[in-house]
């Protein structure tokens, strides 16, 4: 538990990092069918691997992917072949990702013929009928959903700045809704409790009928961007990875963060991996086993920063 005291605001989402197996396969959808550009090539860092608590990665091959506005929001993709098989949607954990963009028919149409497995079609959002969203699944089995605002929603949502814009939802799923807040109990953000609404996509990963009500709450961050909170049915299954490795799929999601003072981590504290930062990256587990890295300035890595 932290301090009030030393308490903040959890920033905006900045990057996710999946283990997958095939670096090659995503880099030719994501490049080619969504227009995201190669940030960087490289392998994960000691550092990284140590303050992710997944010493087993180091050394890994790993793909950093930007949007094509030149938004400093990464995807970032670790070679893991312990990741063949896994499927969003079915375990507990971070399991997808939220993508702005500026025409989801258009998109839609391009999918139809590339890597990507169209789950829900574009449809608008019964809550927000100016929202209109498509789900698939990518070549690692990763669920994304790509959304289009419509102009003048009077939402405080990030803008699409290129064709597929930036992250800026992410999705983590347990049993327990109320308790999956209990990750972020120790920052200052906004909420908005649960509510019970139909998502075919959860219904039909797990045998439900469709119209299957499924509680699920929000983390409001600054720049338009936001945690989900989904509870899944008692079929969802935890999460699980070889000794020292990050979990399977969409792995860690990080956040800017003022500073990492009182927090207890699961590993040392380390420059951060993500191109261009000159920050500290250290992280916390959350309920469901997710892994929340926070990305803070360098001069914040001090003895507070415990492990």
């Amino acid at each position: 538990m932290v301090d009030r005291a030393a308490r903040s605001i959890l920033g905006a989402v900045r990057a996710v990092t999946y283990a997958a197996p095939d670096l090659r396969a995503i880099e030719a959808a994501y490049v080619g069918d969504l227009g995201y550009i190669v940030a960087a090539h490289g392998r994960v860092p000691r550092t990284q691997a140590r303050a992710w608590g997944a010493p087993a990665v180091e050394g890994s091959p790993m793909l950093t992917l930007g949007p094509a506005s030149g938004e400093a929001v990464y995807l970032r993709f670790v070679e893991s072949a312990d990741a063949c098989g896994w499927r969003a949607l079915e375990t507990l954990g971070w399991n997808a990702t939220e993508f702005v963009v500026q025409d989801v028919e258009a998109l839609a149409d391009r999918l139809r013929s590339g890597a990507f497995e169209i789950i829900g079609p574009p449809a608008r959002l019964t809550r927000f009928p100016m929202i209109r969203a498509m789900q698939v699944i990518g070549p690692a089995g990763e669920c994304c959903y790509f959304t289009q605002i419509g102009r003048d929603s009077g939402l405080d949502l990030a803008q699409a700045l290129s064709f597929v814009g930036r992250v800026f939802i992410v999705v983590a799923a347990g049993l327990d809704v109320d308790a999956l807040y209990e990750s972020y109990a120790g920052f200052d953000n906004p909420i908005d409790p649960p509510v019970a609404t139909p998502v075919r996509v959860i219904s039909k990963a797990h045998g439900l009928p469709a119209d299957t009500l499924h509680r699920h709450g929000l983390i409001k961050l600054p720049g338009g961007t936001l945690v989900e909170l989904d509870e899944y049915p008692s079929s969802a299954a935890p999460r699980v990875n070889a000794e020292g490795a990050l979990p399977p799929g969409m792995a860690v999601v990080s956040f800017d963060a003022d500073t990492l003072g009182g927090r207890r981590f699961i590993g040392p504290p380390a420059p951060s991996a993500l191109p261009g930062t000159n920050r500290v990256a250290a992280c916390l587990r959350g309920v469901a086993g997710e892994i929340i890295e926070l990305i803070a300035p360098s001069r914040q890595a001090s003895p507070e920063a415990r492990v």
